[in-house]
């Protein structure tokens, strides 16, 4: 199936429903050359849009990526790329959503990925050491300035967003387009309950991450853990004592309970996974993550399956998961 573009919540741009990210992987797994072939692979699907971020393996991540985009050659008008702006070093003026700090992460990010401008400019993070109105004003100047296209947010609750918008509506700046959250199987609340009114308000675009639950939804730790598992990394212990719990055992066992409605559908567990992520209407795009070219191409034809995820199905997944958010009163 080919690959389906999707606005940017009310914003003209057409984003790919399944998009590329190297938290992770880049710097940490994957060198330029391996990067490489992961990113043409996505890229020959129909991939348009490239993840990143300034604390990805501290800027690492960026390099590797920039490399790769130069090394390859493509139109600068047929790919997406986006950093994020917050964890940027350990002094003070290297953190945080000051305007100093964006202005310094921004042109930083532009010179690792050797682009001329940023697509999407994240504040990855809500930044109580910082006024809303000097990050909304920041960015507004950015964009101003031709170096970003749209910027969102990322993990920002819908009050915090509306703060931006209602700061952005009283001065006449431009406001944030995009939100990055978290969004799986077990984590629903914030995407299918928090954000409903500002989807219906203001329009915002989603680009969700972590789809497969850091892997869990993969099925891979059914039986054991694999030797060659993100969770052996250094410095990735807190995944390892994630998966270890008593919540990852129970997510784990609740897999094990799905994976009979993959077998019947004759895909893997993955790929229900991120279907069930791009069934939602209000998701714009499902970022991926790939140490191997065969990840990628295993990822890529969860767009096919989405169409076989009917209401029957459905139900069949809400039965195991049992989690499904109640609705806010501005819902019902």
């Amino acid at each position: 199936m080919d690959m389906e573009y999707r606005r940017l919540g009310r914003s003209g741009l057409q984003v790919s429903a399944l998009s590329f990210g190297s938290w992770v992987s880049f710097g940490n797994q994957l060198d330029v050359e391996r990067g490489e072939a992961c990113m043409v692979a996505a890229y020959d699907a129909g991939v348009n849009f490239f993840d990143n971020a300034e604390a990805y393996a501290a800027g690492k991540s960026e390099t590797i990526m920039g490399e790769i985009l130069q090394r390859q050659g493509w139109a600068r008008d047929s790919f997406i790329v986006s950093s994020k702006v917050y964890w940027g070093g350990s002094k003070p003026t290297q953190r945080g959503l000051s305007r100093k700090h964006i202005y310094d992460a921004c042109h930083a990010a532009m010179n690792r990925l050797q682009v001329d401008y940023l697509d999407l400019y994240f504040c990855h993070r809500p930044d109580p050491n910082t006024p809303i109105e000097e990050t909304v004003w920041a960015m507004n100047d950015l964009i101003r300035q031709g170096k970003v296209l749209y910027w969102g947010t990322s993990e920002w609750s819908a009050q915090q967003i509306m703060e931006a918008h209602m700061i952005a509506r009283q001065y006449n700046l431009l406001p944030p387009t995009m939100e990055q959250p978290q969004y799986h199987m077990f984590h629903r609340e914030r995407v299918e309950v928090e954000y409903a009114r500002v989807y219906r308000e203001v329009g915002l675009g989603t680009t969700i991450w972590s789809p497969l639950a850091s892997g869990v939804l993969t099925g891979k730790y059914n039986d054991e853990v694999p030797d060659d598992s993100r969770v052996n990394l250094p410095g990735y212990e807190w995944l390892k004592e994630m998966v270890f719990s008593e919540e990852g055992q129970a997510r784990i066992q609740k897999v094990r309970e799905l994976t009979p409605i993959a077998d019947e559908l004759g895909v893997s567990m993955a790929q229900l996974a991120i279907a069930w992520c791009l069934k939602n209407p209000n998701v714009s795009t499902v970022i991926t993550g790939a140490s191997r070219v065969s990840q990628v191409e295993e990822n890529m034809k969860a767009m096919a399956i989405v169409e076989q995820l009917d209401d029957d199905v459905m139900a069949q997944i809400e039965a195991v998961l049992d989690n499904k958010p109640e609705p806010g009163a501005f819902q019902l």
